[in-house]
């Protein structure tokens, strides 16, 4: 398995730094943009809260992106975090290879 050595950027600073400042557009109006509450963007955008598919789908509407763009940002940074802050899922013994070919 390759590891990522740098910590991957959170979708929100993304979201952030290379959309809403840039466009200097508000919370508030994001948020009424992608019809989701001030408090929900604020998570995301905060690192606090996750890009999920819907949210993905709205990003990539409002920014002419695509939801793959905004759900790989996000499994990056998850995998890296899970692989960083955990270390049970080491523990798991992989199944020999003769059982793995079909």
């Amino acid at each position: 398995m390759r590891r990522m050595t740098r910590r991957p950027t959170h979708p929100g600073n993304i979201l952030k730094e290379d959309y809403i400042q840039p466009l200097s557009i508000t919370i508030k109006d994001m948020a009424e943009t992608l019809g989701v509450s001030r408090k929900t963007l604020s998570k995301i955008i905060n690192k606090r809260g996750a890009i999920t598919p819907d949210m993905a789908l709205r990003l990539s509407r409002a920014f002419d992106t695509t939801p793959d763009f905004w759900l790989t940002l996000q499994k990056n940074y998850d995998l890296w975090h899970a692989e960083s802050v955990s270390q049970e899922w080491k523990k798991v013994k992989p199944f020999p290879q003769h059982l793995l070919q079909s």
